[in-house]
């Protein structure tokens, strides 16, 4: 297909309906590229291998794995998926079999094969958070990256312990909208180069790094000091121009960590003209076919270590003659593991080893975090909240990081050890105490529900929804903003909206006194004197084993307790 064709084909798709909503807004388009199962995808691989075009050299097959949201899963783990409308558990993962995954893959292609990270890797467990990433920097340099971009995450440690843990990466950087922000001669500079320009089997392939500009919101404030955020739209069409017209480049991706909601949001903005795909990152989205935007593919890989997502594409005379995508699995029965890079793992996890395998008690239900609503793992820390400290509400954010942890079923039991405890809760923020009315609790709840339902996809935090224990609440996705609330119930009854009631949540660093959980003006704000830590071990050593369930806590009308994706009507479910 010509470029031109190619333009004019991607402009029909847009005039077809591509748009992004919720509810009655969002329309399904047959125009995303057709899944390919994985035999289907090996076997037109190594048809573009055969190829007459690439055999000659007239040709070229490029090849691109893409890992993203790692979170320092270091090991192979449960991992979650729905088969038949049912939780299915399989083990997945791991830094020694994805190591051995991606050398089997690279070396299908070896001269022709890039390998990108999407971010949020140097945060998420126990080694990650005590070492503040550094013990996660030659991990990743083994496995031999060529391109890693920083997630909101990489900022949980501060900018100067950012900035020397992206800088400890072999692998090039990019990222065209964090920018120094401190009274000295870098304010105003870009921390990482924008973008980036590989020559691969005569191509000239360029990439432009983003990560979400709403980092500053979403994180505790305090992260972010020394940084400026800004969205991609205010230069992505500049090094387009530079990438496709000054340097010529045939390919040009974007490599963002924003969301499925904002990438897709993305790929319909004219700005972004002229790129092929966006490869995305951030909501942990499984992506087994690209969605079609009106100027962009997108794709997202999961998260945790468990997936790879590949692209191949075979290039002709500057022009995409042949692509093919697919999720693959990182299964330890198909990728034996690395023996180097499990005496990495080991080496790594010596000095922290003795605490971070100290079991704090059990689970007899899975403890996970996938569903958008309401999760049982958020249950069991709300609980946690409740008992200890017994305010009218306990609050947990709307986290979607930490892999599943499921019982033996030769005991019953999973044992929660502090390794999990740090993956549940990367950062072991102190309980903070305070007190809002009624009006101001309703208010507060229909500003998270826009944070994560918004119909601009611009606006959206890329958590789920808050957790909470203490209220009972109703809502609507699909209504307008400031409209999605149905009922509050605090204690088993309507909510007074001139009641105060006290609430518990974690202290956000940096954030107002008076504002706690992204609510503001809270009265008789105070910390507890307890961190989130000692709460969940303090709970477990009265209550062990657990059994958190999902409970009707909190309900919509127009999406199920199980809803697994906050980007609906785009022909994907997340599985």
């Amino acid at each position: 297909m010509s470029e031109n064709s190619r333009r004019n084909f991607i402009k029909k798709a847009g005039r077809l309906g591509l748009s992004l909503g919720i509810g009655g807004g969002l329309v399904s388009t047959p125009l995303a590229a057709a899944a390919l199962n994985n035999e289907d995808a090996a076997y037109k691989f190594n048809s573009m291998q055969q190829n007459k075009a690439v055999r000659d050299g007239k040709a070229s097959l490029i090849t691109f794995l893409h890992t993203a949201d790692i979170h320092s899963q270091l090991y192979q783990h449960d991992e979650f998926f729905i088969e038949n409308d049912k939780p299915v558990y399989k083990k997945r993962g791991g830094l020694a079999s994805l190591k051995t995954m991606i050398n089997t893959l690279r070396n299908q292609n070896a001269a022709n094969t890039l390998v990108i990270d999407g971010g949020d890797c140097f945060q998420g467990s126990g080694i990650a958070a005590l070492s503040e990433g550094k013990a996660i920097i030659p991990l990743m340099n083994n496995i031999g990256y060529d391109i890693m971009l920083p997630g909101n995450w990489e900022v949980v440690y501060g900018k100067e312990m950012m900035m020397q843990d992206m800088f400890g990466y072999d692998a090039l950087k990019v990222c065209a909208n964090m920018y120094h922000d401190t009274q000295d001669d870098q304010k105003g500079d870009l921390i990482f180069p924008p973008y980036f320009v590989k020559h691969i089997a005569g191509i000239k392939i360029g990439f432009i790094g983003y990560n979400d500009p709403l980092t500053p919101k979403r994180q505790s404030p305090a992260y972010c000091d020394g940084m400026k955020f800004t969205p991609p739209e205010a230069n992505v069409a500049k090094y387009i121009k530079i990438l496709r017209e000054y340097e010529k480049c045939q390919l040009v991706f974007l490599v963002t960590h924003m969301g499925l909601a904002q990438q897709f949001g993305l790929s319909n903005k004219e700005q972004v003209k002229g790129v092929d795909y966006i490869l995305g990152a951030d909501t942990h989205e499984r992506l087994r076919k690209p969605i079609q935007g009106t100027y962009a593919k997108v794709t997202e890989p999961g998260a945790f270590g468990s997936f790879i997502a590949r692209l191949d594409i075979v290039m002709e005379d500057g022009n995409i003659k042949d692509q093919t995508y697919q999720l693959l699995d990182v299964d330890p029965e198909k990728y034996k593991e690395d023996e180097e890079m499990k005496q990495l793992i080991s080496k790594a996890n010596e000095p922290y080893k003795k605490e971070l395998s100290r079991v704090i008690g059990k689970t007899k239900k899975p403890l996970i975090r996938y569903y958008v609503i309401e999760t049982p793992m958020d249950n069991f820390i709300t609980d946690a909240i409740m008992w200890k400290f017994k305010p009218d509400i306990a609050l947990s954010n709307g986290f979607r990081f930490c892999p599943p942890l499921v019982p033996d079923p030769a005991t019953g039991t999973a044992d929660i050890t502090i390794d999990y405890l740090w993956s549940m809760l990367p950062v072991d923020s102190e309980a903070k105490k305070g007190s809002v009315t009624g009006k101001q609790l309703w208010y507060w709840l229909e500003t998270e529900l826009e944070n994560t339902f918004a119909k601009d996809p611009a606006k959206r935090l890329g958590g789920w929804v808050i957790r909470f224990k203490g209220m009972e609440v109703n809502f609507t996705l699909g209504n307008e903003a400031g409209k999605r609330v149905n009922y509050i119930k605090v204690g088993g009854k309507p909510v007074d909206l001139n009641r105060e009631y006290s609430f518990v949540a974690c202290e956000r660093e940096g954030d107002p006194d008076t504002t706690l959980c992204r609510m503001q003006g809270v009265q008789q704000p105070h910390l507890l004197g307890y961190t989130m830590h000692k709460v969940i071990e303090e709970y477990l050593a009265v209550h062990s084993p657990i059994a958190p369930v999902v409970e009707g806590r909190c309900t919509a009308t127009d999406a199920p307790p199980t809803l697994l994706t906050q980007v609906m009507g785009l022909g994907y479910e997340f599985s």
